[in-house]
């Protein structure tokens, strides 16, 4: 059975030994000025709850309530058509998704790697297969980076779609220092909550979340982290990355810029709910902010690709599946499917 590795899952979360003070030797990645969420040396959400420090990680790792997962689970990967005319959204796994939209052909947050860890050793190792084989993956036109967590930003990944397609990465402020410091010539695009960048027929606007960042001990927050908002031919789509409910903030910022034909949200990674309330919603907290988006349908993402946290791997789209009955939403309006699974988004 799959477990959780203490080392490989610390790296993953960017929790170390040195938090008592998290910010030191200024910022490895940003220089800007002073706003609402950069304090000059690290972001931070606005009046929302920082992460948590070490001994809380120590504490949550040695309770030995972390659910058994398997070593694997099968998969029917499929081959995408090169482009769509309408809107077709395949899940990758975890959240990488691809979002052919009007013709144009999007990713998030792509990881096809066998772990998402610094390590080759150790962290999270993938339950199920990717979705769609990398030799099979239409051309991308965009990719869309929420933030730098490894299970979001890997750089092997990103290395492999660079040098196939050159195509830009959408990314918040600071995490275009680091994919240049690993892939030189990348076209790595960074902005701030509220920009609006033009690219390839769509607009993609930053969107406030509430999160965090770190790729070590010494970087925490050091890199902002965000949600997306784009406008394609065939409608709004609303990409949440990674998010902790936060009363509904995020969402209510992000439903200013609908109306969305389709969102992606996570519902997994949430427990145990002391530690992990405040950075990953659970079920419950999604369908609440998939009605504040106002949202017509959602994909369900963030679940059962890599162990992370407690839960079962079934019980996030179980959980799903019961708060949708309970707020009275068919469950055809917000989806929880297997990687490789297709989906053509009803207009």
């Amino acid at each position: 059975m799959r477990r959780r590795t203490l080392l490989g899952l610390g790296a993953l979360l960017g929790i170390g030994a040195c938090t008592a003070r998290e910010v030191t030797m200024g910022n490895r990645y940003y220089r800007g000025p002073v706003s609402n969420h950069f304090d000059g040396e690290a972001f931070f959400n606005p009046g929302g709850t920082p992460p948590r420090g070490f001994g809380d990680f120590l504490r949550w790792q040695v309770s030995g309530n972390s659910a058994d997962w398997p070593d694997g689970v099968a998969v029917t990967q499929t081959r995408p058509e090169a482009r769509g005319e309408d809107l077709r959204v395949t899940l990758v796994g975890h959240a990488t998704v691809l979002i052919q939209a009007g013709g144009v052909n999007i990713l998030t947050d792509p990881v096809w790697s066998q772990r998402v860890s610094p390590f080759s050793f150790a962290g999270p190792a993938r339950v199920t297969a990717p979705g769609i084989a990398f030799e099979t993956l239409p051309p991308i036109d965009v990719v869309l980076l929420s933030h730098n967590h490894y299970d979001h930003m890997d750089i092997s990944t990103l290395r492999r779609l660079h040098a196939r397609d050159g195509m830009p990465v959408i990314t918040p402020l600071g995490n275009d220092t680091i994919l240049r410091d690993a892939i030189p010539d990348i076209d790595a695009r960074a902005g701030d909550w509220d920009d609006v960048f033009e690219v390839a027929g769509l607009s993609v606007r930053i969107l406030q979340c509430h999160h965090w960042s770190a790729r070590g001990t010494r970087d925490r927050r050091h890199a902002l982290w965000c949600s997306f908002a784009i406008e394609t031919p065939v409608g709004r789509i609303y990409v949440s990355g990674d998010t902790g409910y936060d009363e509904g903030r995020p969402y209510a910022v992000g439903a200013r810029h609908g109306p969305y034909r389709l969102a992606l949200l996570p519902i997994g990674a949430y427990a145990p709910r002391w530690f992990m309330r405040p950075q990953h919603q659970n079920p419950e907290e999604a369908v609440a902010g998939f009605r504040t988006l106002g949202a017509a349908h959602a994909l369900a993402m963030h679940w059962g690709t890599f162990q992370l946290t407690d839960e079962a791997r079934d019980e996030p789209p179980e959980m799903l599946r019961k708060a949708l009955a309970e707020n009275g939403i068919p469950e055809s309006r917000f989806r929880a499917v297997a990687p490789g699974t297709a989906w053509d988004v009803p207009g």
